[in-house]
């Protein structure tokens, strides 16, 4: 059997036994006039008035979107945003790049992102959660902080929100108010939303929305400096717009992530001994720290003591910024990691994401396949793996002729489950 595995911007094919079960949601064809459709959501919105009618034509506007490990088409939302708002002069508008705790990006990028004309002439500023000169205290969390969000955007006169609904792994969903918390926050308040009890807490899982403690906080922070309108997305395997939500936060979001929990979940009849997982592609698997989400998602269905076989290209390292790497050199084993940063004086950025693998170490073998170097994987306390087939081949010494095999091609994009 072949089948192509998301991996990179040019895919991946893999040749498996026929009894490999393939795994995806429902593959939605993209909306014919994207635009158009665009366009109609912000004359349309729900449970808001139109956007143009909402914002004065004096108003600062501040526009968040999510950042390049994102696939977000802001290429085609912004630029239709900024036309929809035409009464309102350029130099209103701002536009913050959501980084939470990831790196800044460059004008290179940004035209990637956005395209020539937003870059060049609409400002644009990466939020720093490490510089409190740009940020402000708007509150204090429930959840135990002082919460900081970017200063411009509390400032603005009208805010705006965009981003991609997808399913996430601790928070449920991404999209609507995630893009605000930890999107735009400072860093004390991004530590304590990835605390090790938050991650840690069954309930911070897949698809769920109804009593995760992580969309809990993230809605209340948003309710302290709420976005005035939101405009997400959902996108198919070809990064193509297969819906729109648009308007008020909680009741646009609640619409988008109950349409993406329609089409992405998978019941299985029972675990697997291996499963073979992308990480959905480029942007989302340019990086090992990103890839988790991927063996996490593979993690719902392998059996333990199973194997994740992950592909993900990581063509930005494993980062080399950030924390991520540095905290696998602070113990030995992924048991030990998990002794370490749930030591409550244990406070790192980044630790969130080694938890959420080593809780998957715990529970699967991981084998990567990707641009690393083995040194590099095996920093990260992962097996390298340099042919999918022959490491099928070789598991098949371990687990027999009846070895079974899942095959996630959209990785994340999926939410494969088994009712135990």
């Amino acid at each position: 059997m072949k089948t192509t595995l998301l991996y990179g911007t040019e895919n991946l094919t893999v040749h498996l036994p026929d009894s490999a079960k393939v795994i995806e949601p429902e593959d939605l064809p993209g909306i014919d006039n994207d635009i158009g459709a665009i366009k109609e959501a912000l004359v349309n919105p729900i449970g808001s008035p139109p956007l143009k009618e909402m914002v004065q034509a004096s108003d600062t506007v501040a526009i968040v979107i999510s950042d390049i490990t994102r696939p977000t088409p802001n290429h085609k939302l912004v630029p239709e945003l900024i036309k929809e708002l035409h009464h309102v002069p350029l130099d209103n508008f701002v536009i913050i790049n959501g980084t939470g705790t990831h790196r800044e990006q460059t004008k290179e990028e940004f035209i990637e992102m956005l395209g020539e004309w937003v870059v060049n002439n609409i400002r644009i500023v990466n939020n720093n959660c490490h510089d409190k000169n740009t940020l402000v205290m708007v509150g204090k969390s429930k959840f135990g902080c002082d919460v900081y969000l970017n200063k411009e955007y509390v400032e603005a006169d009208f805010r705006i929100v965009t981003g991609f609904i997808e399913p996430h792994f601790f928070a449920g969903f991404s999209g609507g108010p995630k893009g605000i918390m930890p999107g735009i926050a400072g860093i004390e308040t991004i530590t304590t939303f990835h605390s090790s009890a938050m991650i840690g807490d069954p309930r911070s899982t897949w698809g769920n929305m109804d009593d995760n403690p992580l969309q809990q906080m993230t809605r209340e922070i948003n309710q302290m400096c709420k976005p005035n309108f939101m405009l997400n997305v959902t996108l198919n395997r070809d990064k193509e717009i297969t819906a729109i939500f648009s308007g008020e936060l909680y009741e646009a979001h609640d619409k988008g992530c109950a349409f993406v929990k329609e089409h992405a979940m998978v019941r299985c009849k029972e675990r697997f001994d291996v499963v073979i997982a992308s990480n959905a592609g480029y942007p989302l698997d340019q990086n090992l720290y990103q890839t988790v989400k991927g063996m996490s998602a593979a993690q719902k269905i392998v059996k333990k003591g199973g194997t994740i076989i992950i592909a993900a290209e990581c063509s930005d390292g494993l980062p080399d910024y950030g924390n991520y790497a540095r905290i696998f050199t602070l113990a030995d084993s992924p048991e030990e990691l998990l002794t370490l940063i749930n030591d409550p004086h244990f406070k790192m950025a980044d630790q969130w994401q080694v938890q959420k693998q080593a809780l998957i170490q715990m529970w699967a073998t991981v084998h990567v396949y990707s641009q690393l170097s083995n040194e590099e994987v095996t920093e990260a306390m992962l097996k390298p793996c340099h042919h999918i087939e022959q490491t099928i081949e070789e598991l098949n010494t371990i687990y027999g002729k009846e070895m079974t095999i899942a095959v996630l091609p959209l990785g994340p994009l999926s939410i494969p489950f088994v009712e135990e």
